[in-house]
């Protein structure tokens, strides 16, 4: 079995939007990959990405081809109540079929996204919500050109199907990077902790052996060190491990024998 060229088109996009797990990783270049990737694989004229953060706030991102294009498409979406497919659909959750734009105009469906498209010469469009289960992030607009010969069957369905393919994976993609993230910021809030920890131990048995006193009182002497030099207390602790602690500072604080 030999696989046409948009089969190993998709699989290699599919492959690129899940590998997220990266600390370069960068959220633009993610979506713009995908949108490229949408482009060529369903054969459109653009694409783009509105993101949407706590259902309000929005960023976009357009294909390499013709971005600026797709960039004001996906801006006249933004403006308040314009409307257009990204909102639709990410609204619904559900894709937008594909739209001949002449025949949304003519039912005023989104009007000033409609004039804007005639006027690059957009023929129809469709959305695609970018989404990870449940969790809706935002909406892949397609936008198509018209074709350069007579016309041919579009496909529409199925162009509409690989797009939600791709925005799944670009979605699950993010998801995990973001718990990629999430980890390793933990990972470096307990590995600063134990340090924290082991400086502290190191500190208290250092000065309680210096000063023959059980731990618990040489703690004490190095917190009332720290407060009264307004020093943060591990700081106090690494300095007194180091030996660059005021040294006679340090045993003044020193417990007095009862």
């Amino acid at each position: 079995m030999h696989l046409s060229t948009r089969e190993t088109g998709l699989a290699a996009a599919l492959l690129e939007a899940t590998d997220t797990l990266s600390d370069s990783f960068d959220t633009a270049h993610h979506l713009q990959r995908l949108s490229d990737h949408c482009v060529e694989i369903v054969g459109a004229h653009s694409a783009g990405i509105m993101l949407v953060a706590g259902g309000e706030r929005v960023s976009f991102v357009g294909s390499s081809r013709r971005q600026a294009i797709a960039l004001d498409l996906l801006t006249v979406q933004a403006a308040p109540d314009h409307g257009g497919p990204c909102w639709d659909s990410y609204g619904t959750g559900r894709p937008v079929p594909h739209v001949p734009i002449g025949a949304a105009r003519t039912a005023a469906r989104w009007p000033d996204f409609t004039r804007r498209a005639l006027r690059h010469g957009i023929a129809a469009t469709f959305a695609v919500p970018l989404r990870r289960r449940e969790t809706l992030l935002g909406a892949l607009n397609v936008f198509v050109a018209p074709p350069p010969g007579p016309p041919e069957p579009p496909g529409d369905e199925e162009s509409v199907r690989l797009a939600q393919l791709l925005a799944e994976a670009a979605a699950a993609g993010l998801h995990n990077q973001r718990l990629h993230a999430e980890y390793r910021a933990l990972a470096g809030q307990l590995q600063s902790a134990l340090t924290h920890r082991v400086r502290m131990e190191q500190a208290k048995g250092m000065l309680a052996e210096r000063w023959s006193t059980g731990v618990d009182q040489a703690f004490a002497a190095l917190r009332r060190y720290a407060r009264r030099h307004r020093m943060p207390l591990d700081e106090a602790a690494a300095r007194a491990v180091e030996g660059s602690l005021d040294r006679d500072g340090l045993d003044a604080e020193r417990p007095r024998p009862v």
